[in-house]
């Protein structure tokens, strides 16, 4: 099974690219404070049809460029 990830778009502005925001939480090992990781990956849209703000479900792929190794599924509403 293939890592599955939601994530916002931030940037539609590659053609066939888009880029998403995924957001974690993780508790710090000494405080015990729960922190907010934030990480952006590039993703593979292959008809352009995300737009800026959009909730998307993207899957881990082979790699289809030097930086690409996602792909989107589908919107999540």
């Amino acid at each position: 099974m293939r890592r599955r990830k939601t994530g916002t778009v931030t940037s539609d502005k590659s053609h066939k690219t888009v880029v998403v925001r995924i957001t974690n939480f993780t508790k710090h090992p000494l405080y015990k404070k729960y922190m907010r990781k934030r990480t952006s990956v590039y993703v593979h849209d292959e008809k352009n049809k995300y737009k800026l703000g959009d909730k998307v479900l993207i899957e881990e792929t082979r790699p289809l460029s030097k930086l690409k190794r996602w792909r989107v599924i589908r919107k999540v509403k």
